[in-house]
């Protein structure tokens, strides 16, 4: 197994390079830049008379003064702009340096997790990233242990009753909710119980109360669960399908084991069967796919939810990121996540080896 994390660790440095590399590459032929954001915002204000902006450059006050009208420059609005002070813009940004140059800059600062600052916040990226990192990670972990504490009873409940009309009825609830995507659901949930149209019963944004600090200890958890409520359910709702069926069917494979038919020849009860020699067996699959499903919940549930409920997480602060055109924070967020992701398949396959030492990677 070791040699196999070995390989695993070192996969990890031409994944994330393919990933930056593709996902850079895009960005340069996306419109609307950086650049070409400030100059709309500049030209945006200078109708009839002097616009300024104020900036800076490596600690130098900026201000630009769009009174000139002899720009011939290529960005779209810049007309009537100096070419200096779109130049000045460009240096400001680091656009004024080839792309390859700024790719492996990127990459060599990314190596030592300096992730530099915003373009649009005063802020470090570095800062703003772990600000909002406690709102993701609630989501995505109090997601994922409601998932597994309904989904594998109900598996369980299903595979004893499979074939009945429980399990007909269930199956059909609950390829629905998966079929139904999350942020359908945060809608509707919004319109009966957050003063949509029918109930005023949850709030509709953020994850505290405006007098948090003002609360006790019991009452700042109840107020944490009470603006948690409807966001978790939205992604609870459509996010236990899959976990669901293959509790059902890892139980029906243990049940047609011929240790299950010995244990039952030897006058066991059919709990002390079930629940003594199929569970260990038929959760090793379940519980080691655990970090697998972390992630899975954090990548695609949290976005749509953490903008429709106004979470402050990362999935709302990538958002926000693209509609700038805040590159720093994009390539962070993007980097993180995808790091993450990486880590926790191989923590995945390492549990999974743990749990059953039947399996074995390195013989694949």
């Amino acid at each position: 197994m070791g040699a196999y994390l070995i390989k695993r660790l070192l996969l990890i440095i031409p994944t994330l390079f393919g990933i930056m590399l593709i996902n850079f590459a895009i960005v340069q032929f996306v419109p609307g830049g950086p650049v070409e954001q400030l100059i709309a915002q500049m030209t945006g204000t200078a109708v009839e008379s002097t616009a300024r902006f104020s900036g800076s450059n490596d600690g130098e006050a900026l201000e630009f003064d769009t009174s000139d009208t002899s720009s011939t420059s290529t960005y779209r609005g810049s007309q009537g702009l100096d070419p200096d002070i779109i130049k000045e813009i460009e240096k400001m940004y680091g656009m004024d340096k080839p792309a390859h140059q700024r790719f492996l800059k990127m990459l060599k600062d990314y190596v030592t997790f300096d992730f530099g600052e915003s373009f649009f916040r005063d802020q470090k990226v570095t800062s703003i990233v772990l600000d909002k990192m406690p709102v993701s990670i609630s989501l995505g972990l109090w997601t994922t242990l409601l998932v597994y504490l309904i989904s594998i009873p109900l598996g369980i409940r299903k595979a004893i009753k499979d074939g009945s009309r429980f399990d007909i009825v269930s199956s059909s609830i609950v390829t629905i909710g998966y079929a139904i995507p999350n942020f359908l659901f945060a809608v509707i949930l919004i319109v009966f119980f957050a003063g949509g149209r029918f109930y005023d019963i949850f709030p509709l944004r953020g994850l505290f109360s405006a007098n948090f600090e003002e609360l006790s200890l019991i009452e700042k958890i109840i107020d944490y669960f009470w603006h948690l409520a409807l966001p978790l359910t939205a992604m609870i709702i459509s996010g236990f399908a899959g976990l669901t069926f293959l509790t059902k069917n890892s139980f029906l494979d243990q049940i047609n084991q011929q240790y299950v038919m010995t244990a039952r020849a030897k006058g066991l009860t059919e709990r002390k069967v079930l629940y003594g020699h199929v569970f260990r067996n038929a959760m090793l699959i379940v519980l080691a796919g655990f970090p697998a499903a972390f992630i899975g919940i954090l990548f695609t549930g949290s976005l749509f939810i953490e903008v429709i409920f106004s979470l402050d997480g990362l999935g709302l602060l990538g958002y926000e990121a693209v509609i700038m055109r805040d590159y720093p924070v994009i390539f962070a967020t993007l980097y993180f996540f995808s790091l993450l992701g990486l880590i926790m398949g191989i923590i995945s396959d390492f549990m999974y080896s743990i749990i059953d030492p039947r399996i074995d990677f390195e013989a694949r």
